[in-house]
């Protein structure tokens, strides 16, 4: 019982640490952020089977790990008060062609990685875009403008 105890314990400060890692994406992370994911593997391994080594002892904490996360993911599922508490929402980062610079901020998203994503996604410029959120998985979606909606005297290429 005492593992069982220790890993929703553990499960708890892990949920409340990853979220306030942010919303970005595992392909996104920085290589010390990886490396401390992995680690922090480890040590919560330590803090909740406390030396006890056995399959038992091994499979009581995975088991409370899954169990808490299917109880988190059916409350979400089925309780809208649950879902705004248990999982993050979109931020909008563009709105028509503005950086919401805050947003940026808050999210530590910086302009190179908003850059990044907009040329993956085939887009040249902001005035290019109507929206860009961030969803909570930790993905930009874009909405384009209308190509008729976009002004050509706005291109950035001077044409001679």
């Amino acid at each position: 019982m005492e593992i069982v105890l220790r890993a929703s314990i553990m499960f708890a400060i892990m949920y409340v640490l990853l979220r306030l890692m942010g919303k970005r994406e595992l392909g996104q992370m920085a290589p010390f952020e990886l490396v401390s994911l992995i680690v922090m593997g480890d040590l919560i391994q330590q803090g909740v089977t406390h030396q006890d080594f056995s399959l038992t002892g091994a499979t009581l904490a995975i088991v409370t790990f899954l169990g808490w996360s299917l109880v988190l993911g059916l409350l979400g599922h089925h309780s809208a008060r649950a879902r705004r508490l248990l999982e993050s929402s979109p931020v909008v980062l563009v709105r028509s062609g503005k950086v919401l610079k805050r947003n940026l901020d808050i999210e530590r998203i910086d302009r190179d990685e908003l850059a990044i994503e907009m040329r993956l996604a085939g887009i040249a410029r902001l005035d290019q875009v109507a929206w860009a959120i961030l969803e909570p998985e930790g993905k930009i979606s874009f909405i384009r403008v209308d190509e008729g909606d976009v002004d050509p005297r706005q291109d950035d290429v001077q044409t001679d």
